[in-house]
């Protein structure tokens, strides 16, 4: 018959190898264990810059955004032509980019989000006239944290169409995003 003191030292290390356990398997850990993808690595470097570049902090990759981009993509290039997808009921804020042509690195595809920095009054949180500002404010949106992107490219149409979607979304009118 075990002591006390052996039954006790038999529980601790039960609970600890089943902590373990638990914390290797779970979805946080899977993903914290897997590297990104090039990419990945380069949507995210591409915002993470251009919000470094306004004081934002960065970006996080959600593989679960880049799978639900992937699959609305997908969706668009497969059913729709390759023509934008409707975001607009969607619970995640959102880019897109479509690209006649050669499709686009994920860098490209940023930097022309970017572009519209130019246009952008952050003084007065405006956009020149005739101008639109909106994927530029959802790249630096500081109230954003995670990030996902995907590209489909359409052979047919010879175009190229990128989806990014971000969590929590930005945009909101009346508010800065930086």
């Amino acid at each position: 018959m075990a002591s006390p003191s052996t039954s006790l030292l038999f529980v601790i290390l039960l609970f600890s190898l089943i902590t373990l356990h638990q914390q290797s398997t779970s979805p946080a850990a899977a993903a914290a264990a897997q590297p990104l993808s090039p990419a990945a690595q380069e949507y995210l470097g591409a915002h993470n810059e251009a919000r470094a570049a306004v004081g934002v902090g960065p970006l996080r990759w959600s593989e679960g955004l880049a799978n639900l981009s992937s699959r609305l993509v997908r969706y668009q290039r497969n059913k729709m032509s390759c023509n934008f997808a409707n975001l607009t009921n969607s619970k995640y804020g959102g880019n897109q980019l479509w690209a006649g042509g050669a499709a686009k690195t994920p860098r490209m595809a940023v930097e022309k989000w970017v572009e519209e920095k130019q246009f952008y009054n952050h003084a007065d949180n405006t956009c020149a006239p005739n101008h639109q500002c909106g994927v530029y404010t959802q790249v630096v949106w500081r109230n954003s944290s995670e990030l996902g992107c995907a590209q489909a490219t359409c052979v047919k149409e010879n175009t190229s169409l990128t989806i990014c979607l971000y969590n929590p979304p930005g945009n909101y009118i009346g508010e800065s995003p930086y």
